[in-house]
């Protein structure tokens, strides 16, 4: 019996030293990546990134009078973007946004993934994309389309994840002050969810002139999907007109945020109006700042934007001493709807080895006169 016992051991030991072994070396790739920066300049423009997470941490631009500001927020030290809660600038994923009960059913098998937000997934995980080293496999901060392609391996079973995956993004800073952001995945061996979303927080004055309330926005979404108390969709689209979600024709942040339920600020997807095909780009959204001029013009082929007003800012010091408070900021996800695995009516966010992932977004900015509203 002692020596049945003691194999069975053996074989336990084994088994969990294969398995420490098959994570440990799944994560050898990224935890080998040297963390650091890299800058791509275009004219008076310019853009700085790190491989952690793949994050924007710094985009400067002009305002009116030709002055520069840095117009994102973010940390002094790379160190400081390693220890973030806050996704600043991140390439999040597997799932970007919520996941509802960490799990759910592909193919007729259950997955469980690692809870990070009470019993819910946000932003893949508690190690998600944005909290892991990406590998830059191309940089060339040269000619007339600067760009830099981080690329991840994604392992099977990472934070429950089915599958092993390959991801990529490209950031390329053109001519007139326009960004795009390519993120493509794809699947190696099994079917998997995938969501990514690009978390920059961006504040069109600079990133250390207050409140983004008075900004003026329009978003080009006549629905967005209903949320329960902890923001998990509930499967229904409501419509935005007479409400305070309603920014098809442009409005200031706040001319209606203390009319959103508990008043805590946007965190909603918006159900883009346009084409649905995936090849054409569509405009999700504008965001205009009278003071400095600079506005923001979005571009999209995804089809939810997620709109965040930073309401968890709370006296978070950041670049330079600065001190990023409640709305001093806002996100503009583009994504795949927010739990969508949970339902049916919602666009597909599964991706198979025959069939690939490629999210696009293009950002244009300018300091025109006149805001470029639609």
């Amino acid at each position: 019996m002692k020596s049945t016992v003691d194999k069975k051991m053996a074989n336990i030991s084994v088994l969990l030293c294969f398995i420490i072994i098959a994570v440990g070396s799944a994560n050898v790739s990224a935890m080998n990546q040297q963390v650091r920066t890299y800058v791509l300049n275009k004219g008076d423009a310019s853009l700085n990134l790190t491989n952690w997470g793949a994050s924007i941490t710094s985009f400067v631009l002009p305002d009116k009078h030709g002055k520069l500001a840095d117009v994102v927020l973010g940390y002094d030290t790379l160190e400081e973007y390693k220890n973030d809660s806050t996704y600043f600038g991140a390439l999040v994923g597997r799932f970007a946004n919520r996941i509802g009960g960490a799990r759910f059913t592909l193919n007729g098998i259950h997955y469980k993934l690692v809870a990070n937000e009470g019993k819910n997934i946000l932003h893949g995980g508690k190690i998600g994309f944005s909290d892991v080293a990406w590998e830059v496999i191309k940089y060339h901060n040269e000619g007339h389309a600067p760009y830099i392609v981080f690329a991840y391996h994604s392992f099977d079973g990472e934070q429950g994840f089915p599958g092993d995956l390959h991801v990529t993004v490209k950031y390329t800073l053109l001519g007139h002050y326009r960004l795009s952001v390519i993120m493509k995945a794809k699947a190696l061996n099994k079917p998997t969810p995938v969501n990514l979303a690009q978390h920059t927080y961006w504040n069109l004055g600079g990133h250390n002139s207050g409140d983004i309330l008075s900004n003026d926005i329009q978003i080009f979404g006549s629905h967005i999907t209903a949320v329960d108390s902890e923001l998990i969709p509930t499967g229904k689209f409501l419509p935005v007109k007479g409400t305070p979600y309603d920014f098809l024709r442009p409005h200031s942040v706040g001319s209606r945020i203390e009319k959103l339920p508990e008043s805590k600020g946007y965190d909603i997807n918006y159900v883009l109006d346009g084409p649905a095909s995936n090849r054409k780009l569509k405009r999700a959204a504008v965001v205009y700042d009278k003071k400095s001029g600079r506005s923001l013009v979005l571009f999209t082929n995804a089809p939810g934007l997620q709109f965040y007003t930073g309401n968890n800012l709370k006296n978070l010091i950041g670049k330079y001493g600065a001190v990023y408070k409640v709305y001093n900021a806002l996100c503009l996800e583009t994504q795949g709807f927010p739990d969508a695995v949970h339902h049916p009516n919602f666009p597909s966010t599964i991706v198979t080895p025959g069939k690939p992932y490629k999210h696009v977004m293009l950002f244009k900015f300018s300091t025109k006169s006149r805001p470029p509203f639609a």
